[in-house]
């Protein structure tokens, strides 16, 4: 090489360094792209089937706000992506690795939990036995685990998505990197290394508690596999704290991925069936997650605004219709799991009060009322007014809105009712759970503590720690129920649940 070449080659290394450089964002993208399907083999890559196997958790079920989200030991957990349709579809076997937290699985040492999960489109529904059962909360996070939970989707996202070139720095070292977003869905930043491999994918996710949900996905340790390079082990994080940590066992390139949407999960509608199960008194069910409304002199009570802003909306336009010139003025908070509060953003742009126990306001309040810059980029959703002095928050005109805790016991009285919340201590599904009790009718409402199972099941070997909890409270608190209106599952009589544990039911 001349000693001219040489200083050339040198100065437009250095320019290129500088970001000095003439060439398009456009054909950035498209050379990075170009690159990575060549060192990744994907450029004629249409589907990918991922299976593994490592630890997990229970995400948006932690024991107590704060807490790391409960760890699952995955015994099986393949992925299907089809990248030309955007279908996906996933089938786990985990069970718990420690006794604390929610998630629906068996309580620890009591067994596993399997599961199919699919999307496709705008559609998300699961597998229960033969039966399918729409799962539109979990639309973002199955759309993005079928662009990013792999390196080989990512890149595929990117390039539908007309992602943006860009460069990340760190004193002496330089990324390049690739954005991009789904819109309503989530946004996400490919960071590259040097030979063309994703290292890492930081994602917000559309979230309808958080409003929207940091994930960092991790991929290490590539090897060829299945005429591709795919790395051996995924982790990743979600809000914070560790959610799965997958070693790869196999991969298959280009086999048959065949999702079709269900014509009844294309038809599902968040509708809410209404029983009176006494006066003033209804249950509103439709779904995995209930309410109940419960009329008070001048307002309605709602107990439960799960899952996601549009199961709150239909949940709340069911119980305004309960009776004339009433509203739902109040809305109880069992507790701070991401299922039973996704509702919360949608029932606090109302105005209506919320009540919840001491140890999940502070959380509650602080992701559902705005700071600057919190509403979500990615898929906006109701907030609350700017908290006002004193942590409170500030209301629409005619309104009285915001948070009230419940150390213990509250009580909510008038000439119509009581309604009395307490918090049940020692309860292992999370901590400041509350649970609802009406003393005329004799009606307890409780959720996690106790799900009724099909009429016809055989009664439990060994009574499940979460029902022995829920009776003890009761005796505690010399509640003696008639009915029990879980939040999950039917309406059932309180011998129900004695029988569980292997007793009568006081009378």
């Amino acid at each position: 090489m001349s000693p001219s070449f040489r200083v050339c080659f040198l100065v437009a290394s250095v320019l290129s360094l500088a970001g000095c450089t003439t060439i398009s964002p456009e054909a950035q993208t498209a050379a990075l792209i170009a690159r990575a399907e060549s060192a990744m083999g994907s450029a004629t890559l249409k589907t990918l089937t991922v299976t593994g196997r490592g630890t997990g958790a229970s995400v948006g079920q932690a024991h107590a706000p704060g807490m790391p989200w409960p760890a699952l030991q995955v015994r099986a957990l393949s992925r299907s992506l089809n990248f030309e349709t955007a279908a996906f579809r996933e089938e786990f076997i985990r069970s718990r690795s420690e006794p604390l937290g929610g998630g629906a699985l068996p309580s620890m040492g009591s067994g596993e939990a399997r599961g199919v999960v699919l999307a496709r489109e705008a559609f998300a529904w699961d597998v229960v036995g033969v039966a399918t059962v729409a799962a539109p909360a979990a639309l973002p996070e199955r759309l993005h685990d079928l662009w990013t939970s792999t390196p080989q989707g990512a890149v595929k996202a990117a390039a539908r998505q007309r992602a943006r070139a860009g460069v990340r720095r760190d004193f002496l070292r330089r990324w390049d990197t690739l954005s991009f977003e789904l819109p309503g869905q989530f946004s996400a930043t490919l960071v590259f290394e040097d030979t063309g491999l994703i290292s890492s994918i930081e994602s917000n996710v559309s979230h309808a508690l958080l409003g929207q949900m940091l994930v960092v996905t991790r991929f290490i340790d590539y090897q060829p596999q299945a005429g591709l390079m795919l790395p051996s082990r995924i982790v990743q994080m979600q809000g914070g704290y560790a959610a799965l940590d997958l070693q790869v066992t196999r991969a298959a390139a280009d086999e048959a991925v065949e999702i079709t949407v269900p014509d009844d999960v294309r038809a599902a509608t968040d509708t809410v069936t209404v029983d009176r199960v006494a006066d003033g008194v209804w249950f509103l069910a439709g779904g995995t997650h209930n309410s109940v409304a419960i009329e008070q002199a001048g307002q309605i009570v709602l107990v439960e605004a799960p899952l996601h802003a549009a199961r709150a909306r239909a949940v709340l336009d069911a119980a305004n219709k309960l009776v004339a010139g009433k509203q739902a003025r109040v809305v109880i908070a069992t507790h701070h799991h991401f299922d039973h509060a996704g509702g919360l953003r949608a029932a606090a742009a109302t105005g209506a009060t919320i009540y919840t126990s001491a140890l999940a306001r502070p959380y509650l309040e602080a992701v559902i009322s705005p700071t600057p810059g919190a509403p979500s980029s990615v898929s906006p959703s109701p907030l609350l007014p700017s908290p006002a002095r004193g942590g409170a928050a500030a209301a629409p005109a005619g309104r009285a809105t915001g948070f009230v805790a419940v150390e213990g016991r509250a009580v909510l009285d008038d000439a119509t009712r009581q309604i009395e919340i307490h918090e049940l201590q020692g309860n292992i599904h999370a901590r400041g759970l509350l649970m609802v009790w009406l003393p005329r009718e004799r009606l307890l409402i409780e959720a996690g503590a106790y799900t009724p199972g099909a009429p016809d099941a055989p009664l439990p070997a060994t009574p499940d720690p979460n029902h022995l909890n829920l009776v003890q409270n009761l005796e505690r608190l010399g509640i003696a129920p008639r009915l029990i209106l879980p939040l999950h599952g039917r309406v059932v009589p309180a011998s129900d649940l004695y029988a569980q544990i292997g007793r009568s039911a006081p009378p």
